[in-house]
């Protein structure tokens, strides 16, 4: 039997599943983030990452490997943080990859393998599909293409957290610090969110300058408290939906900047509404999805797949295997029972 392999890697974890020619899927496994600007061990530790989950995956399909562990894989993709966007890291990833897999895998940034898992499409119908992918989730970026087969790809934002990442889980978090923080000076009065976020923390609010600067990991960290901010906003609270509302600013701002450089098709009807769809677990918020969709004048297209299953497409058609829309729908139900 062989299986294809998809790996999809952010700010906060690593997601790895594989999948028979049926579209069922085996996995997702997680593993810590191969985040490179973390200073990882690049090579060992997406080799130690790949080997634990091929051997479950053999494990679990009945696969007797011998002597190469990674034998029964036909292709694999690899979505991965920073890819593409800093040179030396991208080198990094793309020997790392070869290294294990040779040719048989492919590297791409994290939130190309999110675009081509939310516009999936079969082999047949590529031209028709694409649109604006607005990713949230530890940092924040905008994907953009008509998806044909030469239709150049778009990206807004991505920067990173010194000095970007508008909107996103980090970005919320390190705002409702901010509004902790001058609370409790006095500077404002922000008394619900600042004690929700104390509690979530298990902190006293002496103690908040010791948990933030002995983080080993600030940027997850920050952005594991945006779903504090996104609860107390849908309950209600105006310090929490302030900060909605300016998440829900910037990533607008980055969509419409997406839709206003693709190709003249895209906007010559004035009045054709932009096609977008969303990934990331800033998205869990149904407020923020309702604001989005006012802000930007139509409703979301339901992400066709996950990221992980972008990957899973994307190492599908590297390995030549044919991609119909039953295989899309059996993967697509498979990765939902995952």
């Amino acid at each position: 039997m062989s299986l294809l392999c998809g790996l999809d890697s952010g700010g906060t974890k690593t997601l790895i599943a594989f999948a028979n020619r049926a579209g069922r899927v085996i996995g997702p496994f997680r593993s810590a983030s191969l985040d490179p600007s973390k200073n990882i061990a690049w090579p060992v530790e997406l080799g130690d990452a790949l080997h634990a989950a091929a051997g479950e995956a053999a494990r679990q399909a009945k696969i007797n490997t011998g002597a190469d562990p990674f034998g029964f894989i036909d292709g694999a993709a690899f979505g991965l943080s920073f890819y593409s966007e800093i040179a030396n890291f991208s080198r990094q990833q793309r020997e790392a990859a070869a290294a294990l897999l040779g040719a048989r895998a492919i590297v791409d940034n994290d939130v190309r393998i999110a675009f081509d898992g939310a516009f999936a499409a079969p082999d047949d119908s590529l031209s028709a599909t694409g649109g604006v992918l607005v990713l949230a989730g530890t940092g924040s970026m905008v994907w953009a293409s008509h998806n044909g087969p030469d239709d150049p790809h778009i990206r807004i934002g991505g920067w990173g957290d010194a000095f970007g990442d508008e909107g996103s889980g980090y970005w919320i978090g390190r705002e409702a610090l901010t509004l902790v923080s001058m609370t409790l000076d006095g500077r404002r009065d922000a008394r619900g969110l600042t004690d929700a976020v104390l509690a979530a923390l298990a902190i006293r609010p002496d103690e908040l300058l010791a948990w933030c600067y002995e983080l080993p990991d600030r940027r997850s960290r920050f952005a594991a408290l945006a779903p504090v901010v996104t609860e107390l906003a849908e309950r209600g609270n105006k310090d929490a939906r302030t900060l909605i509302d300016r998440v829900v600013d910037h990533l607008a701002d980055h969509a419409m900047a997406a839709w206003r450089q693709m190709s003249p098709a895209a906007i010559s009807d004035k009045a054709a509404p932009l096609r977008w769809s969303h990934a990331g677990s800033v998205f869990n918020c149904r407020l923020l999805v309702e604001l989005m969709t006012q802000r930007l004048g139509s409703a979301p297209i339901p992400p066709r797949l996950p990221p992980i299953g972008g990957a899973l497409l994307r190492a599908a058609r590297h390995a030549h295997w044919p991609v119909d829309a039953a295989w899309l729908d059996q993967l697509s139900r498979s990765l939902a029972q995952a």
